[in-house]
């Protein structure tokens, strides 16, 4: 059954959307924590690395933690994959270098990028709200497979200007700031606790369940549910 939606905007989300949570597991998270160490020690100047070791300091409530006792805090956030907008800071910086220097390439499910050209030459906006970094986003989206795919999006959005993404507000937030109301508002995830906080600020949310992935099982609710990208047909508003 295809899904239809008149919408001025779709906003996505990253792993378990567009792309697999495994290959973020396996390939990003060990690139990052090997990493850290030289981040800490060698760029503690750099003023995006000092705020985001200024709040895992504040976060563990140790203003005194010394760069090992940061790294410490930053592997044990990793393991239990905790959504801390400073682990998130520091593996975008990583994960943005890396994809630079050619290390990393992103991963996209095949039904994704033909969509989203598919939407955004019919004049809707495609945003992104992840709760990896900005700069990790812009990585993973010029980086793709198919090259630089930035050019189809009008905006990012994280856990550090938009908020939690399980609070309604966020989504309010995000409203706010792409100028569109909410009722022409398309959000695409495969958390539940996500669609659900979405819906809860009047925006249209649609589950993507993907074999595999860690919500599969769970399934995503109340909300209608689509397995790719290509069940979902989205036009723009006329109004």
């Amino acid at each position: 059954m295809t899904l239809r939606h008149t919408v001025d905007a779709v906003v996505l989300d990253i792993e378990g959307t567009t792309s697999a949570t495994g290959f973020v597991v396996d390939v990003l998270y060990p690139y990052a924590r090997s990493r850290f160490a030289a981040l800490l020690s060698e760029r503690s100047g750099d003023p995006e690395v000092a705020r985001a070791v200024a709040q895992v300091r504040e976060a563990i409530g140790e203003p005194g933690a010394d760069a090992v006792r940061v790294e410490k805090a930053l592997n044990a956030w990793l393991d239990e994959d905790r959504k801390a907008t400073p682990l998130k800071t520091l593996q975008g910086v990583i994960w943005s270098e890396g994809f630079a220097r050619g290390d990393l390439v992103s991963h996209f499910y095949d039904d994704v990028v033909p969509e989203l050209r598919t939407w955004h030459s019919s004049g809707v906006r495609l945003h992104v709200y992840s709760s990896g970094s900005v700069a990790a986003q812009r990585a993973w989206f010029t980086n793709s497979p198919e090259g630089d795919l930035t050019s189809l999006l009008s905006g990012f959005y994280d856990t550090e200007n938009a908020g939690p993404k399980q609070e309604a507000e966020s989504y309010r937030r995000i409203s706010g700031s792409t100028g569109i109301e909410p009722a022409k508002l398309l959000f695409l995830s495969d958390r539940p606790g996500e669609l659900d906080a979405a819906r809860a600020a009047g925006w249209h949310a649609v589950g993507i369940r993907r074999p595999g992935e860690p919500y599969f099982e769970q399934g995503v609710g109340d909300h209608a549910a689509a397995g790719t990208f290509d069940e979902i047909t989205v036009s723009r508003s006329t109004s």
